[in-house]
């Protein structure tokens, strides 16, 4: 029962919608990442198809810094997500200061497809030197709209 002079108490604030992970720079941080993400993304209630392609983008970031950022060992990977209230944005920090561009790749060619997987399925998405420090980061951002099956229209 309140007292009298008893201020109310304030509603507990929402989890924040902003995370960051920290890998090692080693081929099962990616796969690790793609874990961490889809469990995020399945706590903040994402749509499962926009959930599948942000899981599947930042699994190319994720490569892209393992393989490409040659830095010495020891060096981390971050993978960031946020959530805001009609986009998800994923940012991968490496400390490699080389920006990556997407290449032509032939069809005989085992990689170098992944910029262009991104540049074809994110919203939005870049590449820019860490501020204040070594390195860069790549990012991608995607709607939180998926369309409609025809079932919805009626």
């Amino acid at each position: 029962m309140p007292m009298p002079g008893d201020r109310p108490r304030p509603a507990p604030a929402a989890a924040p919608k902003d995370i960051e992970w920290r890998l090692p720079r080693h081929a099962r941080s990616v796969g690790r990442a793609r874990t961490l993400l889809r469990e995020q993304a399945t706590s903040w209630k994402v749509p499962e198809e926009v959930a599948e392609t942000a899981v599947l983008l930042l699994s190319e970031l994720m490569t892209n810094a393992y393989r490409h950022a040659r830095v010495s060992p020891g060096r981390e990977i971050r993978a960031r997500c946020a959530l805001d209230d009609d986009r998800l944005r994923v940012w991968v920090t490496d400390a490699s200061d080389a920006l990556p561009a997407p290449r032509n790749a032939s069809p005989d060619d085992e990689s170098g497809r992944g910029l262009a997987l991104v540049a074809a399925l994110a919203e939005k998405w870049g590449a820019d030197p860490r501020e204040g420090g070594i390195g860069k980061t790549v990012w991608f951002q995607l709607t939180l709209e998926v369309c409609g099956t025809p079932e919805d229209a009626y």
